[in-house]
């Protein structure tokens, strides 16, 4: 009887026992998926990025390096608070930027040769190749000296000529898909500028105070000089060109090779991911500013050490008070961001002049279908190489790059903004009120940049 009674109850209970075993492999499940979802998240959002964020990195480049060091170096925190101030016009006229080359199907300089008369693009791709060329000789040279400080033995000659051999080589001879990852895994670089401003032990309390309740006091000349030379290196011409024609290029890479094809399949999913993009890119690009400056206030200037020109010579500077591990974290942000912006600046000059005269240009294309395009890029790089030879003064070459942007911004956002409001070329997907407004106010401080610039000089 006892047998008969034992098997009545397992049949009875064994349903129960199998159901409550399926419930805890659910709730196993369900937690291995919510803790594997945060992740997914995160491989999605960064699947995302793409020509935004590679291009806010982009603008930190070892030019802008140098001028951030110098800003914390020279003047502590007090202008700390431009790295939030610049933010939102960056984005906006970056997203102007790509929603043009998306829309349209075409770069920036195809957009205004169709439209605008085409004596002034000419003018304007001129100074903008000079601009950059002038830019990446800076850039070079500073990427060279910050490798002799981590390999003291190393020729600066040859150090100059194997980086600048190095990005021809990844740059003409990777397929388009390749070179943008290497681009976006190169962005990382810019967070070495992170640890070190964590490494420092800053005082985060004033930190914080002086980004959000700024305290600005009568400004001398030189103050106006760095005060454009930051706004100058936030708010870029090459960063315009690169970004229009690199949503192209993602086009492209999809499949769609015409411009008419382009033009139909713009989808509100690719501009919400353009958006995502170009706002995390741009953010991303404030934020090393923001600890750049940081970094150097909390150190140089409170130690009184205010004489920094170059990006090289800040990672030098801060190696006293942040140890060798900062150091290092800071002269490898140089190198790492030169191999980004580098190819940057040269790229959007190639862009920039091919469509000006309607020749094929394009990442994508092999160098045998793109010779004046890639031409473009060579001759920039070889000018910049020799200009380092010559032992160009880098100063001086970022000074004149600078009167060169300050002309040829404010002339860009104009065409910018006029281009993204025109019904006839953006259809519904022309700007708000709101975007223009912004679009153009950014245009007339960027043109009283310029002219502050060539007042302070002249």
């Amino acid at each position: 009887m006892t047998d008969s009674n034992n098997f009545a109850k397992d049949i009875v209970e064994a349903p129960a026992k199998a159901l409550e075993k399926t419930i805890e492999t659910i709730i196993k499940d369900e937690k291995k998926i919510a803790s594997k979802k945060p992740f997914r998240k995160t491989r999605e959002y960064f699947d995302v990025l793409g020509p935004g964020l590679i291009t806010g990195a982009a603008d930190d480049d070892p030019s802008g390096i140098a001028t951030y060091s110098q800003t914390g170096a020279q003047y502590g925190f007090q202008f700390i608070w431009l790295s939030l101030f610049t933010y939102p016009f960056m984005a906006i006229v970056q997203e102007m930027c790509a929603r043009i080359g998306i829309v349209t199907g075409q770069g920036l300089a195809a957009n205004i040769r169709h439209n605008y008369p085409k004596k002034i693009l000419y003018f304007v791709t001129s100074l903008l190749f000079l601009a950059n060329t002038l830019n990446i000789a800076a850039d070079l040279g500073v990427m060279a000296a910050s490798v002799k400080l981590l390999v003291p033995g190393i020729n600066f000659i040859f150090c100059v000529s194997a980086i600048a051999f190095i990005i021809l080589l990844l740059q003409i001879f990777t397929t388009y898909a390749q070179y943008s990852k290497i681009l976006k895994y190169l962005t990382l670089a810019l967070l070495s500028y992170v640890f070190t401003a964590f490494a420092v032990h800053l005082n985060w309390g004033e930190v914080l105070s002086r980004t959000f309740m700024p305290h600005i006091s009568g400004l001398n000349r030189d103050q106006v000089f760095l005060l454009c030379a930051i706004l100058g290196t936030t708010i870029s011409p090459y960063l315009f060109f690169w970004q229009t024609s690199q949503e192209v290029e993602e086009q492209i890479l999809i499949g769609e090779t015409t411009v008419k094809s382009r033009r139909q399949n713009v989808t509100k999913t690719e501009l919400k991911n353009m958006r995502k993009d170009t706002w995390s890119g741009m953010f991303f690009s404030n934020l090393i500013m923001f600890f750049i400056i940081a970094a150097c206030a909390g150190t140089l200037f409170s130690n009184g050490i205010t004489n920094i020109i170059t990006a090289d010579q800040a990672a030098e500077a801060i190696r006293p008070f942040g140890g060798d591990l900062t150091f290092f974290f800071f002269a490898i942000g140089i190198i790492g961001t030169g191999f980004l912006a580098i190819p940057t600046m040269a790229g959007s000059s190639a862009y920039a002049i091919s469509e000006s005269f309607g020749w094929k240009q394009g990442l994508y294309l092999k160098l045998k279908k793109a010779y004046a395009f890639y031409g473009i890029i060579i001759i920039s790089m070889i000018i910049a190489t020799i200009a380092n030879y010559a032992h160009l003064d880098p100063i001086k070459g970022l000074i004149y790059s600078a009167v060169a942007n300050g002309c040829v911004a404010p002339v860009v956002l104009f065409f910018i903004v006029k281009l993204s409001s025109d019904r006839k070329i953006m259809g519904e997907h022309k700007n708000h009120r709101f975007i223009t407004a912004s679009g153009w106010f950014t245009t007339i401080m960027m043109t009283l940049i310029g002219i502050a610039v060539l007042a302070t000089i002249l």
